[in-house]
């Protein structure tokens, strides 16, 4: 068994960005820049009100003074002349300001009558002005590349006049579970048999991510069956799940063997998820996972996620984790890394407190349906009593 830390960083050291590709601007939201997005213009273009009221020269608007009303300029339709001594432009928000103009007095100091406005509160110079450029300027970098794309970020590349956005091609990536007891949900369930969820599981967390699945056919515990479902090839990643261990009907490494497979390692110092096969058919690489639906998943948070994020060009870091306290006394671990799965409950003070399930079994998907994050234990970790710190992987941010 390898430590899971290396595990990890020899997937990572295999995986390459995805090549770029462009979308429409309103196909870019959770995409991931593969080039960074400039201004194409300055906003705002020039000084602009901020206010519905006039645009006055502020040595002019004094409490009390009278200003003769020369024109207007509303949004998208600039006054033509020049404000001058005594005179005031009705201007409403966004509309740019006048020449000589150099301060906005809202409506609500103001009172027009006819061609003449009275000023019932003056205005300093400068007020209410939203200057050219406040927002940014031609050319400056809006948004860097490596940067995954919220709806803020979408308006503000279109704001910069984007009509058009480069970002990493999604990962496709294969799911191919493999076992005579499996059938997919809805099916007839053959005598013995039980329903499959990772694969379905494994797409969710995938599609979460940003990449896009791909459900093969199950394959049957055939060698032949496997190879086959397996070669098709086109993928960035091959995923498959269940027979990675070593029994008799255990047949994935076998299987790819006759396709060329290249073995790195398997079996890794974790808990859920020990038998876990990382290596290359060809150029693609192929991730083994567990049949276990709990360990295929929590593999999943620990090694797929952060490949599928390298793929995407984003940084491929360990899952985030959060500080709690333990809500029951922890045993001394052995030499596997575990997750335990908990809930976690937030005190009034903020703390975070993390409490395990009572059954750990790596079979029991509504355990880890009902866990708000996984309990972190080092290899060898010493007990730990209640109230004792532990890091705690929120699943919920990431799609689990």
């Amino acid at each position: 068994m390898i430590p899971l830390e290396e595990a990890r960083s020899r997937i990572l050291a295999q995986i390459i960005p995805t090549g770029p590709e462009t979308v429409p601007l309103a196909a870019g939201w959770n995409r991931v820049l593969a080039r960074p997005v400039t201004a194409r213009l300055t906003q705002p273009p020039a000084d602009v009100s901020a206010m519905d009221g006039y645009a006055v020269r502020a040595a002019d608007a004094t409490t009390g003074a009278m200003l003769r009303l020369t024109g207007a300029a509303p949004a998208g339709r600039p006054f033509a002349g020049e404000v001058g001594p005594g005179e005031a432009v009705r201007i409403f928000t966004g509309g740019f300001v006048p020449a000589g103009a150099d301060a906005i007095l809202i409506q609500e100091n103001a009172a027009a009558e006819g061609g003449s406005l009275s000023v019932t509160q003056g205005v300093e110079a400068g007020r209410w002005i939203r200057r050219r450029g406040l927002d940014f300027a031609e050319g400056a970098t809006l948004l860097p590349a490596g940067r995954r794309l919220t709806a803020r970020d979408i308006g503000l590349a279109a704001a910069g006049n984007h009509p058009w956005l480069t970002v990493h091609r999604r990962p496709r990536i294969a799911i191919l579970a493999t076992g005579d007891e499996i059938a997919l949900p809805g099916d007839p369930l053959p005598v013995g048999g039980i329903v499959s969820s990772n694969a379905h599981a494994l797409a969710a967390l995938i599609a979460s991510a940003g990449g896009e699945a791909v459900i093969l056919p199950i394959a049957p515990d055939d060698a032949g069956s496997i190879a086959e479902l397996a070669g098709g090839g086109g993928y960035d990643l091959l995923v498959t799940t269940g027979g990675a261990s070593v029994g008799e009907h255990d047949l994935v490494q076998k299987a790819l063997g006759t396709q060329g497979f290249a073995l790195d390692f398997w079996k890794i110092a974790m808990r859920p998820g020990k038998p876990l096969i990382w290596g290359r058919l060809g150029a693609m690489p192929v991730l083994g996972l567990p049949g276990n639906p709990v360990s295929a998943l929590v593999c999943g948070v620990v090694f797929l996620l952060p490949a599928i994020a390298r793929m995407q060009g984003l940084p491929d870091a360990a899952p985030r984790t959060i500080q709690a306290i333990s809500g029951v006394e922890l045993p001394e671990n052995d030499i596997r890394a575990d997750h335990l799965r908990a809930t976690l409950e937030r005190g009034e003070d903020g703390a975070w407190t993390a409490t395990p399930a009572g059954r750990q079994d790596s079979s029991m998907l509504a355990t880890l349906a009902a866990a708000d994050g996984l309990i972190l234990r080092a290899p060898f970790a010493p007990a730990l009593p209640r109230g004792g710190l532990v890091d705690v992987v929120p699943l919920a941010a990431l799609g689990v």
